[in-house]
């Protein structure tokens, strides 16, 4: 049974004692005609027992006995009280009271029904009952407390909890336990029931109701459980509180008391809407489409359900049979008491009930005005689809002639038997583009973007930035600046510029862009975390470590909580956090984040894929940091090996491999094998990415280190300043004077010239930020 069926607070399995010893605990485990068999409650004044019954009849019962040292005057006179409440009710949807009396030691106990089943909203999502289902069974629930209340007695802590559903000849049956719980004390503020030091604070914070939520309140009346019962038709309907628990609870027990005296609900509806894509596994379990969920809540629902959870109590149900009443009468198609009492209303609900005549009104009314109308709209409808095929054959062949035009380079004759590689046809299909499709600019626009998008998986982004920003600005005028499809191309140009080096144009773009897509798209939106990515590492190239670390902490914990922490976006951020703790000098934290995210990319994505390689270069960068040599040169080889395979030779993943492999040798004193590495990383980059380019700049930058560590001041003086005027990265530039590598130039003055230019050129960037 989860919960005890009597008015102890809860308690969780593993807080319980289950032992049936103890002092002053009943000898050998038996109390008259009861073997205790396991204790499954305890609360302020008693102890709840699972026992089993020999005679006069074998059952297996709930035995409530007061705890020992806790049999004073008053605690046995309020014992008794409610021994006698729950003995005047009988009712089956009311946990059944079968027998009372008190141990040889004197201590008071009570025997009831022990019920085996499961917290209504637990038991109604395991068995995926319908929204009608539910209400049926919520029904039930509400006779059971109008019974309670006609025996003068309010619960005062209804919840799911205490409502648990058991099945009696394949019937859910829901039977209310725990009354009175409002009576034991306890001093514990844990997510079950609680009190203050002012006076008694009775019930669980999430079903409580605005009056039990005032210390100031004396007059609890039965309407206090009709809220209760409110909020757990909320949590049925809905699949979530009102007031997220978590939140509530953090706010601290002011904060707490604030929101349920004053802070409005909002409607079961708006509540679904507001889950975005979590609600279709609930949706799933009601058997609701997960696109119409929310609509099914709105409107007679969600005044129901609004009504209960009144604040003011003089406008809510003033009994739970009211409050089932109206439920039954909107299982009637009747209008209901909670709703708008207007003609429309009411017309409307007359005609679902009786569906047959008005059907037959309304056909002869729908004949007389669709027998005028059918022809003008069928003639509409045909010269529509006559449009549309026309635009989609149009389309069809502008993309035919394009793409043929494209593959044309391949033909024999054309090609004049020479080999012709991807790349070319790719560079013909670009330069034809602007006039190829300049008829349908949505469609140019498209091709654009996805071209530029594969010249920049191979490296080329001078050439991914050409064709991006046409793509943008096609977009920006023919679909709007606002368009997603024009911010998805506004992302890839920033992205580009970023790798391109110019990181002031790449910061200032993805800031507007980041900017306009949180104002038109879902916060969860894929596109919003790809600017976020870009945003993080245009800040880390660009020196700004704090601001990108924040970046990259904000997306990790937005895209784990919407997407999961194997998500490929996920990821992605997990690995520009480790980049930034590297930049920051953290080489055993970004150590850590680099080898738990590699971990996971390798059983995700596996050995050779792209990302599994960067990370397991950055974690090799960071066991260089660190002085691990050894094992960051092992890592290195292997992953330049899988690069050089899957990516090809002249890749600018594999030449800055090359470039980080060569580093560790230099740290290792493999000077010769360091050079050469450099020296054909660096031509390739040249010739494929051009010399003013951020990488090449750090390849020549690493020459300049080896050169010192060689003795060759002069050549690293003039491959340092080479690098520099190239575009080296402001996270190396900022920090020259501390290269360990570079201490060999620290007298000359000529190398404190680059230092202070430097931090002059620095300095002006971060003002004009």
């Amino acid at each position: 049974m989860p919960e005890s069926p009597l008015d102890a607070p809860d308690t969780n399995s593993s807080d319980r004692t289950l032992s049936t010893g103890g002092p002053g605990g009943p000898a050998a485990g038996q109390i008259g005609p009861y073997r205790l068999r396991q204790q499954i409650g305890e609360g302020g004044m008693g102890e709840v027992w699972l026992a089993e019954q020999k005679t006069p009849i074998h059952r297996t019962v709930a035995l409530k006995l007061i705890k020992a040292g806790m049999d004073t005057k008053n605690v046995v006179a309020r014992f008794e009280s409610e021994r006698q409440a729950l003995a005047l009710m009988d009712h089956p949807n009311i946990a059944q009271v079968y027998d009372a009396g008190s141990t040889p030691e004197g201590r008071p106990y009570f025997v009831m029904e022990y019920v085996p089943g499961l917290p209504i909203t637990e038991y109604c999502d395991k068995h995926r009952l319908t929204m009608r289902e539910r209400l049926e069974l919520f029904e039930q629930v509400c006779d059971g407390v109008q019974h309670a209340h006609q025996k003068a007695i309010i619960h005062r802590d209804l919840k799911p909890s205490n409502i648990l559903v058991v099945e009696q000849g394949d019937k859910p049956v829901p039977k209310i336990i725990d009354f009175g719980v409002a009576k034991a004390m306890s001093q514990r503020l844990t997510e079950k029931t609680f009190f203050t030091e002012m006076g008694v604070l009775v019930g669980t914070p999430e079903y409580m109701s605005p009056e039990q939520a005032d210390l100031r309140e004396q007059n609890i009346d039965t309407r206090t459980d009709v809220y209760s019962l409110g909020v757990i038709l909320y949590e049925l309907l809905a699949g979530a509180l009102p007031f997220d628990a978590k939140t509530l609870r953090a706010a601290g027990l002011e904060a707490i008391l604030r929101v349920i005296r004053e802070v409005e609900p909002p409607k079961p509806s708006t509540k679904v809407r507001s889950l975005g894509e979590s609600s279709a596994a609930t949706a799933e379990k009601r058997r609701e489409e997960p696109r119409s969920f929310a609509r099914r809540l709105q409107g007679e629902l969600d005044w129901i359900t609004l009504k209960a959870l009144e604040k003011d109590r003089a406008r809510r149900y003033g009994t739970p049979n009211e409050l089932a009443a109206d439920i039954a009468r909107y299982l009637r198609n009747e209008p209901v008491v909670a709703g708008p009492a207007t003609a429309g209303y009411r017309i409307k609900k007359y005609a679902a009930r009786h569906r047959v005549g008005f059907a037959v009104a309304a056909c002869v009314v729908v004949l007389l005005i669709g027998f005028v109308i059918a022809q003008a709209v069928e003639l509409h409808r045909i010269r529509l689809e006559r449009d549309r095929a026309n635009r989609e054959r149009e389309r069809a062949n502008r993309i035919s002639d394009f793409m043929t035009g494209m593959f044309r380079v391949s033909d024999p004759s054309e090609a004049r038997g020479n080999t012709i590689t991807a790349r070319e046809i790719l560079d013909k299909a670009s330069a034809q583009i602007d006039t190829g499709l300049a008829q349908d600019p949505e469609l140019q626009a498209q091709m654009m973007y996805t071209m530029g998008f594969v010249y920049g998986n191979l490296g080329l982004y001078k050439k991914k930035t050409l064709l991006v920003q046409r793509s943008m600005e096609i977009r920006e005028r023919v679909l709007g600046p606002q368009n997603p499809q024009t911010l998805r191309s506004a992302e890839e140009l920033a992205e580009s510029l970023f790798r391109e080096g110019r990181y002031d144009e790449a910061a200032k773009l993805i800031r507007q862009t980041l900017a306009a897509q949180r104002r038109v798209l879902a916060p969860a939106d894929p596109d919003i975390m790809d600017s976020q990515v870009t945003l993080g590492n245009v800040l880390d190239d660009s020196g700004h470590f704090e601001e990108a670390e924040k970046v990259d902490r904000d997306a990790i914990a937005e895209w784990s909580r919407v997407r999961g922490a194997d998500d490929t976006k996920t990821l992605a951020c997990r690995t520009n956090l480790a980049i930034v703790l590297n930049d920051e000098g953290r080489y055993a934290d970004a150590e850590t984040v680099d080898r738990a995210t590699l971990a996971d990319k390798r059983r995700v994505y596996g050995d050779d894929h792209p990302s599994t390689l960067l990370s397991m270069g950055n974690l090799a960068t960071d066991l260089g940091m660190e002085g691990k040599f050894a094992e960051a040169e092992s890592l290195q080889r292997e992953g330049l090996a899988i690069q050089k395979r899957i990516l090809g030779p002249e890749h600018p993943r594999t030449l800055s491999s090359m470039n980080n492999l060569a580093d560790t040798l230099i740290k290792e004193g493999k000077y010769d094998e360091a050079e050469p590495l450099l020296l054909q990383a660096r031509e390739i980059q040249r010739r494929v990415i051009g010399p003013q380019n951020p990488d090449t700049a750090v390849t020549t930058y690493s020459l300049a280190c080896l050169a010192t560590h060689r003795g060759r001041n002069e050549e690293a003086l003039s491959l340092l300043r080479e690098a520099m005027e190239n575009g080296l990265p402001p996270y190396i530039t900022s920090r020259l004077d501390e290269d360990d590598d570079l201490k060999p130039l620290r007298g000359d003055p000529r190398f404190m010239a680059l230092v202070a230019h430097a931090k002059e050129a620095a300095a002006a960037a971060q003002k004009s930020k």
